[in-house]
């Protein structure tokens, strides 16, 4: 299990766990789960693309990834937000579906874009992977306080200088890198349930923001340790075991949210928490 292959299938693993734990927390708390659906989504079509035309599969998933993201910041501003990410997604879909009818690496190539190919990367994919990692953490690290602030309180980030369009195409930004390194690994679909369960968890299981934001990183990490065991003594796909452990740490968190506030009769989560870190 620790052998071979594997080894690059656990670091490539536990970096994107990592990184979809810190993005995923911000994609929760700004009520962004739509749109972490949609940019997956849209570097599927890229990939796809990609594969069609012999190019790097990484450029396509960045490429897409980044037009998704401008499309649905742009047209966000003019109209209603659900609305223009979800004709983004159908778009993106569409295209996709068009790249792989037209590609003779359909069956594989769509296996590999929808649910990854965690237990077959090979060495030279880490390099890549680590880049883009650090990349978001430093991304994250540098917009974290005014990230923070515009995705709790919009109209006092506005008051502060925080501009709040400004902050949200910066995110989506951040949501296509992350989704550009991670699709690789684990998938269009299963990014999407790495991204949201682990960080939806954390918010259930404390109110304090870094506590959660470190503890949707150690969720994110446990799941996909687990669905690689789970997956390598078992053949089932990574995929089923990830998607599983994410519903039922969710509703684990949640379970221990009505368990805490019955018992101390407080409210599960605290927005000037929020606000005092981003202050």
């Amino acid at each position: 299990m620790f052998s071979g292959f594997m080894v690059n299938a656990w670091i490539v693993a536990s970096v994107v766990a990592a990184i979809a734990g810190l993005v995923g927390f911000f994609t929760v708390l700004r009520g962004s789960a739509f749109a972490a659906h949609a940019v997956p989504n849209g570097s599927f079509a890229g990939a796809a693309g990609a594969v069609l035309i012999g190019a790097n599969t990484l450029l396509g998933l960045g490429v897409f990834s980044l037009l998704s993201v401008l499309g649905i910041g742009w047209l966000g501003r003019r109209g209603r937000h659900d609305v223009v990410t979800a004709l983004m997604l159908v778009l993106m879909l569409a295209l996709g579906s068009l790249f792989l009818s037209l590609s003779s690496q359909y069956a594989p190539a769509v296996y590999s874009l929808l649910f990854g190919e965690v237990l077959g990367i090979s060495s030279n994919e880490l390099a890549p992977t680590i880049a883009l990692a650090i990349a978001c953490a430093v991304i994250l690290a540098v917009i974290y306080r005014p990230l923070m602030l515009s995705s709790v309180l919009a109209e006092v980030g506005e008051a502060r200088g925080v501009s709040a369009s400004a902050m949200e195409l910066g995110f989506l930004a951040l949501l296509a890198l992350a989704t550009t390194m991670t699709v690789p690994v684990v998938g269009t679909l299963l990014i999407f349930s790495l991204m949201i369960g682990a960080p939806a968890a954390a918010r259930s299981f404390t109110d304090r923001p870094g506590r959660a934001l470190l503890l949707s990183v150690a969720i994110a990490l446990l799941t996909v340790w687990a669905a690689i065991a789970a997956s390598y003594s078992t053949d089932y796909p990574v995929g089923f075991f990830v998607g599983s452990i994410s519903a039922a740490g969710y509703l684990l968190g949640r379970a221990w949210s009505a368990f805490s506030q019955r018992s101390h009769s407080t409210p599960g989560s605290s927005t000037r928490d929020y606000a005092a870190t981003a202050a």
